[in-house]
Parts: structure tokens; sequence; C-alpha cells
């Protein structure tokens, strides 16, 4: 009768070290990139994103996009992709994006490490790339 607890607790275990190790996982995700800096998930483009948005990529592309890739696909081995339900309003508030910016974060989702502070860049700046991301993640299925 013990073999069967201790066999569901290894079976626990094991799953959560298989899931710490690769991470949050969904189609496209860091767990399946090979190629440092390759892009980790496909991402739609809004059809018709809003002056804001526009606006918002412009600033993504100048402070961002090193890290984080091209419409926030995220960058294997660097930094994640926000278009991703982890970026979702609902988990990650605006709010979260500009203390980020301001303050960098430390890693608790990813394992890309900690993300330092972005230098110089406004409160208006952050508000504009979050209406850019936000639109993506819409056009994702991401709400």
């Amino acid at each position: 009768m013990r073999l069967i607890p201790a066999a569901l607790a290894a079976a626990l275990v094991g799953g959560v070290v298989i899931w710490q190790a690769s991470g949050p996982s969904d189609e496209g995700s860091a767990a399946k990139a090979e190629v440092e800096g390759a892009p980790l998930a496909k991402v739609r483009l809004p059809q018709s994103p809003s002056s804001e948005a526009q606006m918002g990529k412009r600033a993504f592309d100048a402070r961002c996009a090193t890290c984080h890739g091209e419409n926030a696909a995220g960058r294997a081995g660097i930094a994640p992709p926000l278009v991703h339900r982890i970026y979702a309003p609902g988990h990650h508030g605006d709010l979260a994006f500009l203390l980020a910016a301001q303050n960098g974060v430390r890693a608790h989702h990813w394992p890309f490490g900690d993300m330092p502070p972005v230098a110089d860049v406004t409160p208006g700046e952050v508000k504009l790339i979050v209406r850019y991301i936000r639109e993506l993640q819409a056009a994702n299925g991401i709400r």
C-alpha cells in the first residue's frame, strides 16, 4: 500500500521538474527553439493597428526589439515573447510593463535571466508600446 503513494509522489515531482525545465510552453516557445536569437512565437499582425499602436511599434522597435524580437515574438536564449498568454492583461497589467521598463525585473516565468531597466524610456513611450503589444496580443487571441 505504501508503494502507490510513493509512486504518485514520484510522478508528481517528475512532472514538476519536467515543467520547470521547459518553462511555460506553447507552440513556438523557448522549449522548441534551437537557434539562439530565433523567434519564439509566430505572431499574426493586427489588420488595422491604431495610430497609437503604430507609434508604439516604432518605440518598441527602437527600445525593445533587440531583446524581445520583431513584433514581440521573443528571441531564443535572449528574451521571451510578449505575445504570450503570460503577458495577457489579466496576468501582467499595463503598469507591469512600465515598472519592468523603469526598474528592470527579476526572472520569474522564463529561463532568460533578469531584465535590466531600459535607459531613458519615458512613461509615454511605454504607454504606446503597451498599446502596440496589446493589439498584437488581441490579434493572436490573447485577451
